[in-house]
């Protein structure tokens, strides 16, 4: 066949345009799903979302870090007003690795805040770690293992100014602030005056060590009046604040061990917990301590780059190596140029919808701070690295939010590294923890430490909702990379967790279902003591036995027959008046004994199934959970209702950050697009995101909650690249009316 001008122009246009076209393809377990548009120019997109602060505010702290280590700065590009920032988001250094306990010394030990319960429904004990508010030796314990371990601010590293006539700065003497998150190369630039002199300085953080390196440029430097301080507080234990207690210098120890021209070594002893910072200075400059945890690094030039690496002793050497810091810059503007390139990424610049702005402000940022907060190598806290929240202990239940997106967009590494400490490190605990409760396999608990233990609470040590996670995440990196090596790396815990939910439920005599009893809810007004059959936990325990099933037929072996009864007999959503709800009441007052004969009535009186507070977890049910016709548990129709009754009905002051991403993520599954973008942008209090792109919670104790970014990413992400069943149609989960051209790249197809 002779191929004429117009095939060859035909052909021509298929090779050129056919790879870009938009649709939510099935693309099996393989690749990512690419968007139909020219390419990105990612650089653009990231310089008109660097964040800028203009002027003193506590709530405008911006961060640098990697993942394992986070170092928060005020205007001055430093710590150097921490007692101003305190109640805003605090300035603190933190990492995975740095963790304190206080003396025990009253020999408490871990059983001490432990209760037998003997639920009616089960037929043996179950041992849990829960909070006595009594006295005696129960309570201490209770309170000794919630706040220990908690995590440490390694240290506190500012500038300080004293004018002329020997007064010390405040917030108020500082002008003409102008501050930039550079986000394109992972730095901070601060430029202010004090003085009537100009002040500059630059911050970043080392892409591989605890490492913080700053340059400051100022003339002050070398007439003496700014100088470097490093100051160490005694850790406050508190449930959430910057944990800096000024108040005990006693208690601790900040001693210098080694010092040279160009760097200087401080040892910190904080009773059984050791590690070191290390300074390492160029030009000509003096270090010096100057009071109890207390030390002043002086330029006698009016330039000074310096590098501080926070150390554990196992890393720590006793010989500093002299490198040039001036390369370090370097190091971190090529490794952020990289990552940025690499991975999914959205430009919303083609979108008319006025309010498009304003969401690519929040996913670049999100993006952002959930790198350095949240990619490391455990499960982080719900401030991450910024400052603590739970006195800084990894939320297991949080974990989904915290990591299913990083592989939805291209990431699925750090997905594996979070996974991994499932594998090596939680693995032993969680088995512990399942035998002492009387159950088979494996059992991830809610509120934890870096070693997976358990601590106590009233609530968390009843949540079950995190168990099928380990799961989710393992069929997420099965997606990524479809091998024998990945069935092999994670099927033994995706086994042990599908046999902990096999054991956890009970068959019900009467109706021959499958029942989840004994527990609280997502939604935590729903209580162990007042419902079951919440309507999550139970869509979510039938995909974790499905999934598991599959990994066995992966591996060529038999399907579980246990688990395909209970998937075929689990009992259905609860439903009232045409919607779903939150539960299934307990009709009678039952009794159950604890150790201490202590009676705990089950009854449901005023419990409202339609409750209106807290997680509408109902809709987690379409949300999170496949919606393909294998997987689906619920009516659309009546799903659909129920988003309805939700929106118009609840009390939205009680939700959190990520209940608006996984609304939206429902609406988008039934098909309701513009809801879908409404809820990601309303104007609820907890859905608002600072300057720095964090999601505002409260002003007590949750000034961030990255939990909220990652609900925001991931319903984003979903939203353009579509899911399991979605319409064959450019981003599916935005509304089709010509306001939303979203061009997006390197995203992956929700399950």
């Amino acid at each position: 066949m002779t191929l004429d001008l117009r095939h060859l122009t035909f052909l021509l246009f298929i090779l050129l345009f056919l790879p870009q076209v938009a649709f939510c393809q099935v693309d099996g377990y393989t690749g990512a799903s690419e968007q139909i548009t020219e390419k990105i120019d990612r650089k653009a997109v990231l310089k008109r979302n660097n964040p800028k602060v203009t002027a003193v505010d506590t709530l405008a702290s911006l961060s640098v870090g990697n993942g394992r280590f986070a170092t928060t700065v005020d205007v001055t590009g430093m710590q150097s007003f921490p007692e101003v920032y305190k109640n805003g988001v605090p300035l603190c250094a933190m990492s995975e690795w740095g963790w304190h306990s206080f003396p025990n010394t009253e020999n408490l030990k871990p059983e001490e805040s432990r209760q037998t319960v003997r639920f009616p429904f089960r037929d043996h004990d179950e041992v849990y770690a829960v909070e006595y508010k009594k006295g005696g030796r129960q309570q201490a314990a209770t309170t000794y293992f919630r706040v220990n371990p908690h995590r440490l601010n390694l240290g506190t590293i500012g500038l300080s100014y004293v004018d002329k006539a020997g007064r010390p700065w405040t917030p108020a003497d500082i002008s003409d602030i102008n501050q930039e998150l550079k986000l394109q190369t992972g730095t901070i630039e601060s430029q202010f005056k004090v003085g009537g002199e100009k002040v500059e300085v630059t911050t970043a953080c080392m892409p591989d060590k605890s490492a913080t390196i700053y340059n400051v440029k100022s003339t002050l430097l070398k007439s003496g009046q700014l100088l470097v301080t490093v100051r160490f507080s005694y850790p406050t234990g508190k449930h959430a604040d910057d944990a800096n207690d000024w108040t005990k210098p006693e208690r601790h120890s900040s001693k210098i061990v080694m010092k040279s021209p160009h760097s200087a070594v401080i040892e910190r002893i904080v009773d059984n917990t050791t590690y070191y910072l290390t300074l390492r200075w160029e030009g000509n400059a003096t270090f010096e301590e100057t009071g109890k945890h207390q030390f002043v690094l002086k330029s006698k030039e009016e330039s000074l780059s310096f590098e501080a690496e926070y150390k554990t002793p196992s890393n720590f050497k006793s010989s500093i190596n002299r490198e040039d810091l001036g390369g370090s810059f370097a190091v971190v503007e090529k490794w952020w140029k990289k990552w940025w390139q690499s991975g999914g990424f959205v430009d919303f610049s083609a979108c008319s919808d006025p309010r498009a702005k304003e969401l690519e402000r929040r996913v670049v940022l999100s993006q952002y701070l959930t790198q350095i907060n949240c990619a490391g190598g455990m499960p982080p806290q719900e401030t991450g690295l910024t400052y603590n929240s739970w006195f800084g202990r990894p939320h297991l239940e949080m974990t989904w939010w915290h990591a299913v997106h990083f592989a939805l967009w291209g990431r699925s590494d750090v997905l594996g590294r979070i996974v991994k400490w499932y594998n090596d490190v939680a693995s032993d605990e969680a088995r512990k923890i399942a035998e002492r409760q009387g159950f088979k396999g494996v059992r991830w608990m809610k509120m934890t430490d870096p070693w997976a233990g358990e601590a106590p609470s009233n609530t968390g040590s009843f949540l079950i909702w995190q168990q099928p996670h380990y799961i989710y995440m393992a069929e997420e990196l099965y997606r990524a990379n479809p091998t024998k090596q990945t069935l092999e790396q994670y099927a033994e815990l995706v086994e042990q967790t599908a046999a902990w939910m096999a054991d956890f439920v009970v068959k019900d005599s009467v109706s021959g279902t499958y029942q989840l009893r004994g527990a609280t809810a997502m939604q935590e007004t729903m209580t162990k003591a007042n419902s079951y059959n919440h309507p999550f936990e139970l869509a979510y325990w039938r995909y974790g036995l499905m999934v598991a099933q599959q990994w066995r037929e992966r591996q060529g072996l038999k399907r579980c027959e246990e688990w395909d009864e209970i998937i075929g007999k689990l009992s259905p959503l609860p439903v009232e008046n045409d919607i779903y709800v939150a539960g299934s009441a307990y009709k009678e007052p039952t009794k159950q004994v604890t150790a201490e004969q202590d009676e705990w009535n089950l009854g449901a009186a005023g419990l409202e199934l339609k409750s209106r507070s807290d997680h509408p977890a109902v809709l987690g049910v379409c949300g999170l959970i496949p919606s393909g016709k294998n997987w689906i548990m619920y009516n659309p129709e009546v799903m659909r209702k129920t988003l309805q009754w939700v929106l118009q009905n609840w009390n939205w002051n009680t939700t959190w950050g990520w209940d608006y991403g996984m609304t939206a993520m429902a609406a988008a599954r039934l098909g309701e697009c513009q809801t879908a973008v409404d809820m990601l942008l309303t104007d609820k209090a907890k859905n608002r995101y600072l300057v720095s792109g964090h999601n505002f919670q409260t002003a007590d104790r949750l000034r961030l909650y990255l939990p909220g970014n990652g609900a925001l990413l991931t319903a984003v992400a979903m939203m353009c690249a579509g899911w399991e069943g979605c319409p064959n149609i450019s981003n599916p989960g935005f509304p089709q009316d010509g306001k939303w051209n979203v061009r997006w790249e390197g995203l992956r197809k929700m399950q």
